[in-house]
Formats: C-alpha cells, structure tokens, sequence
C-alpha cells in the first residue's frame, strides 16, 4: 500500500523533529537505564578480552560519559570477577586502555566506598541488630563490611542511656567487625566514658592482633580505674599474656616500627585510594576520621606511635630516632602535610637539628640499614649542622653510622659524610678516616654530577672547598690535606674566581713543591683576573713563609721581572714583592734589585 504524499511529509517533518531533539544539547538527558549499563559494561569487557580495543575503547567511553550509578557498576564488577581482573590488567598494561579501565575502576571504587560509608544504610542495619535472630545475623554481615566506619555509629549507641535494649547485640557485634575496627576502637579509648571504654576493652581483646597491645598496656600502667586496669590485662592475656611483663612504651615503640617497616599485619585497607587516621575529638567528644594518602599513611601512624611511646615513658630515646625517621620520610613523598599538624608546623629538618647527634645516629642507622637514601641524606645534613667530632663517631651497637656513610653506595650521602666529618674537625683512629678528604676532592671536581642535579653538584663543591679551608686553618693533624692537592690545583688553575683564590688559601698548608708552584703559576697569569692574581700573591707569600723557597728558578725570574717593571700594575706589583721578599732569597737578588734603580 502506497502512502499519499501528504502523509509521507507528515511522516518525514515527524522524523526530522525527533531528530533534532536528540540533537539539540538542551533537551534533557534521561540517566542510562541499568540495562544500557550493564549492555556497554559487557561490550567493553568481551571486546577488550578477544583484544579488539579499538571496538572496547568505544564502548567503555561509552560507559564513562553515562556517568553510572556507581553502586550499579560495583554489583557488575562482583558478578563477573575476572571482568574486574581484566580491568586491573588494563589499568597496568595497556597504553589504549589505561586511561578508561583507570576511569570504570574509580566509578567502581566509589560504590564500594558508598555501600560501605552510607550512614543511612549502617544506622539501619543497627537497628536491625534488635529485630530477628535472622535480621541480626544479616545486619552484623553488613556492619562487618561496614568494618572501621560503623564504629562511630556502634559506640553512640553505647554511650545514649536511653537504648540500653540495644547494649547487648551492639556489644556481641563490635568485635565481629574483625581488624579494621581496630584503629578507630583505640582511639576511642580517650573517652571518659569508663562503661563504654570497658567494652571497647573487651573487643579489643577479643579481637586480637599485636596492634591494641601497647594501648591497652597503657591503660594498665596509667588509667585511675581499678576496673578499667583489671578489663585491660583480661584482654591482654587473650591476646598474648607475654605483653604483660613488657612496658607500654617498648610496645608501641613495636608497634611504631611495624608500621615504619610496612608490616601486613597493620596495613591500611587497599580497597581505596586513601587511608583512615583516627582520632578522639575531646572538644565534641567523638571519634574523628582524617583521609590521607596512602603514600605517607605508615609514616603518620609512625609517629604517633613513637609519641605514644614517649607519653607513656619520656626516657625512651629511640622512639625519637624513629619519630625522626619517619617524618624526613614521610616528606619524601613530596605532598603536604595533613591539616592536623596545623598551621604553621615546623619540617622535619627543624626537629632532627634541635633533636641533637645521639637521636639522629638511631635513625641514620636505620636509614642505611633499610638503604632509604632520603632519610639518610637528611639526616646526615642535620648532623653537619649540630654535631662535633666525638658525637659524629657514636656507635649504634657496633655500628659508627657517620663512618659507614662514607662508604655508601649514594655518592651524595658519602659527600655529606665527608663535609659533615670534615666541618666536626675529625680524630684520628676510626675506620674510614682516610676517606674524608679523596671524597672532598671528588666533590670539588664535581665528580658524580650526572647522579645529581646540576645546582646539587656546585653546591656540593663550594661545600666541600669551605671544608678543605676550614681544615687547613684548624692544622687539624687527623687527616692528609696532600689527597685533595690534585683537585685544589685543578680548582686553582680552571675554577670560578672565588673557588681558584679559596683553592690557593688552601694550598699554602700543603708543604710540595706543586702546591707552591701552582700558586705562583696564578699569581703570574696575565689571562686571570687583577683580584685573583693578588690573592694568588698574597697566598704565595704564606705559602713561602710557611714551607720556604719550592718555586722554579724561571719561576722566580719571572717574578723578579715583575717586581722590577715600571710599566707593571703597581697593585700587582706591590703583591709580586711581598711573595719575592717571603721566599728569603739570597741577597745578591735584593742587592741587584736595588742597584738597578739607583741613579747616583
């Protein structure tokens, strides 16, 4: 049956109309339905499985720009776990799919993060804890997968006088919710609260794990309530009754080190893209919750245990050392601090040099032991600021970490060694004395540049040049300055102006005729700057004062000549004069000198 032409316009400006409202970018967008969803989901995941990513890119872009409901996306990847395997393995491998599998993954984690945080769904699954032994089982399921983040809600609940028909089952769940209530649980125990602190006591211990050891040791040694002490060794020795005879300090100094060493066994949960620390607000008498990164959550967890640690015994050195540690490592990371330092929080740097040389020895130790070339080099340049000479050669059982550090694979390191031995004004008789000064020179000639920034390598050489002159000065007899006289005259010869005038300083305390003779080699350049040639003199001058005539005999013609030139700079030729009058010549030199002006 044909259609009239008045119908087939009808039927076309329909067509047209339809058209142009999906077109037009102001018509309302209806969310994807869940089977447009799960549709694009499964076309991006078959596609990228026979490897047609260029079909799999379309789709999963797709899937994107919907903006899913990421609760939707979190039930699809659970009911197809190598789908989600292959995500990850996209997310890793794949230069075309990394950006959109890295996109799906976050929308992915969000759902996981909502199911898991909604305070609707966890305040209902309490309330569902007073229904049916069937609705109880279900919802203490739930809270469990709530893990960390129902333990605010549970201990309210604990706290209202009001839902006392509700202590029981909150009571049998706390524990239930496994490790990862573990660090919000501790933290409560600041409460003033002594019931509800008692039954925080008791699922920790039941609970287990080393980490609420320290915690709960604390309460036993400090707290003021007889019942509370008694609660917490009943649950200490369900953990492990050995902690009884070890100090609270010693255990969180344990615990600090777990976390500093990256144990499993206190890891923070993976499953997102940040970590949880837990802290008791006293003003508003709740738990807190602060995300950071994952980068730095050990480092932070760290240190507050080493502050636990000094808390509980003020005397436990080595939780310092370790504080110490983590702080310069956790700067590493190179992101800022979290908001509960406050403002105005001083670096690590400020603490390590108030901190003294003993503290800062712990924690190069295990800086070098762990082969952390961060901490290690910060710590180091901490010591070249607060330390002397005997504090440097502390021994850390039978470890000198400054003189280890001499030694170690970073150059950079082994150069701060040097600087920060050399500025100490080092002694004699320890292992790797001899190797102070080679490792100055090295950082003179700026040898190793290409393992550091151009800036680093010049900073180090002006360092290591302060170094040599502080040295010479002192007439410190501990180290062999002849080992740096290579790199001085080169220094002397080739350098910036103010690093060839400190290498000729230093070459007068070096009793050899090269030393001398490059001296002199300056001091008669006509090619150096009028300032550097002076100085030169002037070096020259106490070089011969020092150590006596070790110049050529064209050497010394030549500066004969200068002294003698009428056309000459008379600046310079006053400074040629006093190095000739220093070397002590015998006297038919002078006599000829003084002939040669006269005019009677």
């Amino acid at each position: 049956m044909r259609l009239s032409k008045w119908m087939m316009r009808v039927w076309i400006w329909g067509m047209l109309a339809v058209w142009a409202g999906a077109q037009d970018p102001n018509t309302p967008q209806e969310a994807p339905s869940a089977k447009a969803v799960e549709s694009d989901w499964n076309d991006f995941l078959h596609y990228t499985l026979i490897g047609r990513f260029d079909l799999a890119q379309g789709y999963g872009q797709r899937l994107l720009e919907a903006k899913p409901d990421p609760l939707l996306l979190l039930e699809l990847s659970e009911q197809n776990p190598r789908g989600y395997e292959l995500l990850l393995k996209m997310q890793a491998d794949s230069e075309q799919l990394r950006e959109i599998a890295s996109g799906v993954l976050k929308i992915i984690e969000e759902g996981r993060y909502q199911r898991r945080t909604d305070p609707k769904m966890i305040l209902a699954e309490i309330a569902r804890l007073n229904t049916t032994i069937r609705g109880r089982i279900a919802a203490q399921e739930r809270l469990k997968n709530a893990g960390e983040y129902a333990v605010p809600f549970l201990l309210n609940v604990l706290e209202d006088t009001s839902r006392r028909e509700e202590f029981a089952n909150v009571v049998q769940t706390l524990p239930m919710l496994g490790r990862a209530a573990i660090r919000p649980l501790t933290a409560a125990l600041q409460m003033p609260n002594t019931a509800v602190k008692a039954e925080i006591i008791d699922a920790l211990g039941k609970i287990g794990y080393f980490e609420p050891l320290p915690y709960l040791k604390y309460i036993a040694e400090k707290d003021e309530s007889a019942q509370l002490k008694q609660a917490a060794l009943t649950a200490i020795d369900r953990i492990d009754s050995s902690a009884r005879q070890i100090p609270a300090a010693e255990l969180f100094f344990q615990l600090a080190e777990k976390y500093y060493n990256r144990d499993d066994s206190v890891a923070a949960s993976s499953e997102f893209s940040f970590a949880n620390l837990w802290f008791w607000d006293a003003e508003r008498q709740m738990l807190s919750r602060l995300e950071v990164s994952h980068d730095y959550f050990n480092e932070l967890m760290a240190m507050r245990c080493c502050e636990w640690a000094l808390k509980a015994d003020a005397g436990l050195g080595k939780a310092i050392g370790l504080w110490l540690a983590a702080f310069f490592r956790a700067e590493s990371h190179g992101i800022p601090m979290p908001s509960y330092f406050g403002q105005g929080h001083a670096p690590a740097m400020t603490y390590a040099v108030t901190a003294g040389p003993e503290y800062l020895m712990q924690a190069l130790s295990r800086a070098l032991k762990d082969k952390d070339n961060y901490v290690a080099l910060q710590v180091v340049e901490a010591l070249a600021v607060n330390a002397g000479s005997q504090a440097l050669l502390t021994r850390i059982g039978l470890q000198m970490p400054l003189a280890d550090a001499l030694q170690y694979e970073d150059r950079k390191i082994r150069y701060s060694a040097a600087i920060a031995l050399g500025q100490a004004g080092p002694v004699s008789g320890f292992a790797g004395n001899e190797l102070i000064v080679p490792l100055l020179a090295e950082a003179l000639l700026k040898k190793g540049a290409d393992e550091m920034d151009a800036q680093a390598a010049e900073a180090y050489s002006v360092r290591a040049m302060e170094t040599l002159e502080q040295l010479a000065v002192s007439g410190n007899t501990a180290v062999d300055l002849s080992a740096a006289m290579e790199a001085l005259i080169e220094m002397n010869r080739s350098g910036t102006d103010t690093m060839r005038v400190s290498a000729g300083r230093v070459l007068v305390y070096l009793s050899s005729p090269e030393a001398q003779r490059a001296v002199a080699q300056t001091a008669m350049d006509e090619n150096s700057p009028k300032e550097v040639r002076i100085a030169a003199f002037a070096s020259l001058a106490r070089s011969a004062k020092r150590n006596g005539n070790l110049l050529l005999s064209e050497q010394i013609e030549a500066l004969y000549q200068l002294v003698q030139s009428r056309q000459a700079d008379p600046a310079l030729r006053e400074a040629a004069a006093g190095a000739f009058g220093a070397l002590n010549l015998p006297s038919q030199r002078v006599k000829d000198l003084i002939l040669e002006q006269a005019r009677s």
